[in-house]
């Protein structure tokens, strides 16, 4: 399964960004073979508006089936939801650490957004 982790920095090992619209980076990885390739998302980190479904559309076109970040907006969170991408939220630190506790079956996907749009 290929999922998307908000974080930080480019590596396996760098730290979760809480925030999922204006993360640094998105990480792909495979859940199966641990493959991760580092994505810049650098052009949303001072957008207006619309970060989260600008961030949500390049996710869904990178192929991932899954999110796991610290936090997500409601107009991002619909966004994934709309393209059926499971949102998993309140992830803390380290990516490798994020993508083993998601394949124990350790974070439970998100009903909702967590936080008011424009959170940052």
């Amino acid at each position: 399964m290929k999922v998307i982790v908000s974080a930080q920095g480019p590596k396996i090992d760098s730290l979760i960004d809480p925030r999922f619209g204006r993360a640094r980076y998105f990480l792909l990885v495979d859940t199966d073979t641990r493959e991760c390739s580092a994505h810049d998302n650098a052009q949303n980190l001072n957008a207006p508006q619309g970060a989260g479904i600008q961030a949500a559309q390049n996710v869904a076109r990178l192929g991932a089936e899954a999110v796991l970040t610290g936090h997500v907006g409601p107009k991002a969170f619909a966004a994934l939801q709309a393209a059926g991408i499971t949102v998993h939220t309140g992830v803390s630190g380290t990516v490798q650490q994020a993508v083993e506790q998601f394949v124990s079956g350790g974070l439970p996907s998100a009903g909702k957004a967590d936080v008011e749009g424009h959170w940052v």
